[in-house]
């Protein structure tokens, strides 16, 4: 195989590489779209309940933060390096809102 056989072969489209994004792409959703369920739900059980849930609140300001942080491990991992990159961007702005979470206990 000659030098430009391997970079014609190199510059072909993989056909696996679309069914990976969107592979990657609703695993990331489907993160999301449970984090953004779960946590408000475990923080109102926590807060609203007849006494207060200590580890609930712990275990939501945990979430809050492990969550997108996976989502951005697992869009990294599939070569999603622009929405890994939102992830991370999501995991820091949510630094405050799990602190503030974790004081409600």
């Amino acid at each position: 195989m000659s030098f430009t056989d391997r970079m014609a072969y190199a510059l072909e489209k993989d056909l696996s590489d679309d069914e990976r994004h969107t592979k990657v792409g609703l695993r990331c959703t489907a993160i999301l779209v449970g984090w953004a369920v779960i946590v408000p739900i475990l923080i109102g059980y926590a807060v609203t309940g007849r006494q207060r849930e200590t580890e609930v609140i712990s275990v939501a300001a945990s979430l809050t933060l492990l969550l997108p942080f996976t989502a951005a491990v697992i869009a990294t991992q599939g070569r999603r390096f622009g929405l890994g990159a939102a992830y991370v961007v999501l995991t820091l702005l949510m630094v405050l809102p799990a602190v503030w979470v974790a004081q409600l206990g």
